[in-house]
């Protein structure tokens, strides 16, 4: 399976649905669900250092014999200790992915670095300049901190990964509407939470009837959330997910053959979102 790209604002392209390591696999040994997942398709694989699991994760990418070359992976900046920059930071998650650079390396959240934003974006541009990482971005910023790093900066962040489901896309249009200003992407983790965090919300009848619909226009079994991952996808969102197990990952790279909703299904999940705001996922320091 050929699997879509997103082409990011400094020319890179990037899948557009990845293989998440944190969640439910963070401080956990990721070497078999990672194999799982790369042998069922993903070719974009999502780490981050503040996950605990890199080490795992490079054992994966080296023994699933999958050449470099056809694999995306990111990884993510964690809070800095006195004496690391994202570089050296950086460069220690190297060594323990066993990689030479990343494609994707992300500041994981802009509250670990209160007042020095501005500094730590400079070293990840170096990163950038230096062939470290393929691509640079963030996650979890907001219309402030993304407008603080923006201002003198070199290369703009290529994407912004944030919890993105229908019960924050109402909240999140400041934060969407910079980052089409500046051709970021956006990338979502969470974007299943509505149907196993809160069932029952105003969401669910309207998921389950367009379900319905795709299935009765596909001729096969499509899930609920497929539905939510197609809407995702349908509004350009790069899409981060998880499981262990090999029939979920293959059903959420089947997504992309689903049926597309209509732009009248796009409204309806997205004014059912509105009804209610629910953000799922804090992230501890």
């Amino acid at each position: 399976m050929t699997i879509s790209t997103l082409t990011l604002n400094d020319g890179n392209q990037v899948p557009w649905i990845a293989f998440g390591t944190g969640t439910a696999l963070r401080d956990q040994d990721v070497q078999n669900p990672v194999e799982s997942a790369i042998v069922n398709g993903f070719t974009h694989l999502d780490g981050a250092q503040m996950y605990n699991n890199e080490e795992s994760l490079g054992m994966a990418i080296r023994a699933c014999g999958t050449p470099r070359s056809a694999l995306f992976i990111t990884t993510k900046l964690n809070g800095l200790q006195p004496d690391q920059t994202a570089k050296t930071a950086l460069q220690v998650s190297l060594k323990k992915l066993g990689l030479k650079y990343v494609d994707l390396y992300l500041v994981h959240a802009p509250g670990h670095h209160a007042g020095r934003l501005k500094e730590v974006w400079k070293m990840m541009e170096e990163c950038k300049r230096e062939g470290l990482a393929e691509s640079i971005g963030v996650s979890n910023f907001e219309v402030a901190h993304l407008q603080e790093i923006l201002e003198g900066a070199e290369f703009p962040p290529s994407v912004n990964q944030v919890e993105l489901h229908p019960y924050v896309w109402k909240s999140l249009q400041p934060v969407i509407a910079l980052h089409k200003e500046h051709g970021i992407v956006t990338s979502s983790y969470g974007g299943l939470s509505p149907l196993f965090r809160v069932p029952g919300g105003p969401l669910d009848p309207i998921i389950e009837k367009i379900r319905e619909r795709l299935e009765s226009t596909r001729g096969q079994s499509v899930s609920v959330g497929q539905v939510l991952i197609k809407w995702l996808q349908q509004n350009g969102i790069l899409v981060v997910t998880t499981s262990s197990k090999a029939d979920r990952m293959r059903e959420y790279l089947d997504t992309a053959n689903v049926p597309e909703l209509t732009a009248e299904e796009i409204e309806s999940i997205e004014n059912a979102g509105a009804q209610h705001y629910y953000k799922f996922l804090v992230l501890s320091d």
